[in-house]
């Protein structure tokens, strides 16, 4: 029986995984990690990521063919396949501070392999990482081999939190990457093989280690780019009574372009999105293409701008002023179906508030409230590192901030509410129930416009949706950033 080991329990390695064994009952699949809690929530009720579909793939495999286990050694030297799919933060010290990929958890996870091996393996790179890592750690294994063949290959994943099960089950392709030996082509097609269980060999792309390792950058900062594009042409409806949403249309309906990644909103979060661009900046820099990085930095810096646009939005239209006032917060997560708060662009727009001295009562429905207080206490990128080693403000927000079970008990006597996340259930809520729950004016910011406007502004609300015409209440009090 082939034996497949990945280190990291992460929202990479354990969906990627927990399919991989569904899809090939014959391979027998182990997920390592040195934490002890998350392991146990895999082997629980309740996993330790929320993903729709996910845990019923995984109740179908656990203790059959895929098994969660923080024996990282022993099971690492059982393998024949060692997928790698450890953290690879931003740096916040030294060398490439706030743009280069620390690969402190790669490196220490390639000595570890070469350590415990007695047999060949193929090590294949899961991780987001920079063009060139797979000759790093080549080089490490290599120097540390004891005679032991090791092949590296690059398998970037290609997953959107959120309908990350169906994106495994119906991938748009799978991408490896290898070195152009024999003994590479033989460990491209042995992965490839494992892939061919479920997903059509025309769809799995096979490139140099150089090519897939920037096709992952490549694919993130396009996407981004894309995000970062109808959002500045967002600020532009505003100020023209144009609707970007029309305007989306229209520009998706033309076959070179497409409509994806055309919604408008307060801005673009997650875990790979900006940290992929800012590697990104990093290599061009490195490379001498002071160009290429500038052109890049303005896909964050359009975010940034968003992010800030949408809280001065809020202040601006409540007479200048949040000092004391409520503002219900409704949705928390970088999207919809998942409780991953990474970049969250709420961070962003909560603090600002915050700073400006509002009242804050946060709802998301799959969010915890720990986890909201330790992400809006946070430095930046330091949600990206061990919590141990997590620098928390000192100063706390415990006073202002406030978390709650319901919608409605978070706009109950609030001064206005912020919508934040494209969560389903904030588009049925009853609206008029609280309208009258409400201080009066009572204000909306949509900010992923889900709700109906007009229907709300029926009721008495002054709302502003992101990239719409403005209420009239509006358009004497711009957002200046």
């Amino acid at each position: 029986m082939v034996k497949i080991c990945c280190i990291g329990a992460g929202y990479v390695g354990g969906p990627t995984m927990a399919v991989m064994a569904l899809k090939c009952p014959e391979i027998e699949v182990t997920v390592v990690d040195i934490s002890e809690p998350r392991i146990n929530a895999w082997n629980s009720d309740r996993l330790p990521i929320y993903e729709p579909g996910l845990e019923d793939v995984v109740k179908q495999c656990r203790g059959k063919n895929l098994f969660f286990s923080t024996d990282v050694e022993k099971h690492v030297f059982e393998s024949d396949i060692v997928f790698v799919s450890v953290n690879t933060p931003t740096k916040t010290q030294g060398l490439g501070a706030g743009k280069a990929a620390d690969l402190t958890y790669w490196e220490s996870a390639a000595r570890m392999i070469a350590d415990v091996s007695k047999s060949s393996k193929i090590v294949v790179e899961k991780s987001t990482v920079p063009v060139r890592t797979a000759e790093a750690i080549e080089k490490i294994l290599t120097h540390n081999s004891k005679g032991i063949e090791f092949q590296i290959l690059s398998n970037p994943e290609f997953l959107a939190e959120g309908t990350a099960i169906k994106d495994l089950y119906n991938p748009d392709r799978v991408l490896i990457g290898g070195r152009d030996t024999a003994a590479g082509q033989k460990a491209i097609k042995a992965l490839r093989d494992v892939y061919a269980h479920w997903v059509p060999v025309e769809q799995i792309i096979c490139t140099n280690l150089w090519s897939a390792e920037l096709s992952k950058l490549a694919a993130n900062a396009f996407l981004a780019q894309r995000i970062s594009s109808v959002n500045a042409m967002s600020a532009l409806c505003e100020a023209t009574g144009a609707d970007v949403t029309q305007v989306a249309h229209a520009v998706g309906t033309d076959t070179r372009i497409g409509p994806k990644f055309l919604n408008a909103s307060v801005g673009f979060g997650g875990s790979c999105f900006q940290k992929d661009i800012l590697n990104l900046i990093y290599i061009c820099e490195c490379n001498g293409l002071p160009e290429a990085a500038n052109y890049w930095k303005q896909v964050i810096k359009v975010n940034d701008y968003q992010k800030i646009r949408f809280a001065n939005r809020v202040v601006s239209s409540m007479f200048n002023t949040v000092s004391g006032k409520k503002i219900a917060i409704l949705g928390f997560a970088f999207k919809k179906d998942t409780g991953d708060t990474r970049e969250t662009p709420a961070i962003d727009v909560c603090n600002r508030l915050v700073a400006d001295k509002a009242k804050l009562s946060i709802y998301d429905p799959q969010v915890l409230e720990e986890q909201i207080r330790r992400d809006l206490s946070m430095a930046r990128f330091d949600w990206d590192h061990p919590v141990p080693l997590q620098q928390i403000k000192a100063e706390g927000i415990s006073e202002q901030v406030n978390v709650v079970s319901d919608a409605y008990e978070a706009t109950k006597d609030a001064h206005g509410l912020c919508i934040l996340t494209e969560w389903d259930e904030f588009k049925s809520l009853d609206f008029k129930k609280i309208f009258d729950n409400m201080q009066k004016p009572a204000f909306v910011f949509d900010g992923r416009n889900v709700v109906d406007a007009v229907k709300l502004r029926e009721i008495g609300f002054i709302v502003y949706s992101i990239g719409k015409p403005l209420d009239s209440w509006l358009k004497d009090m711009p957002a200046v950033a």
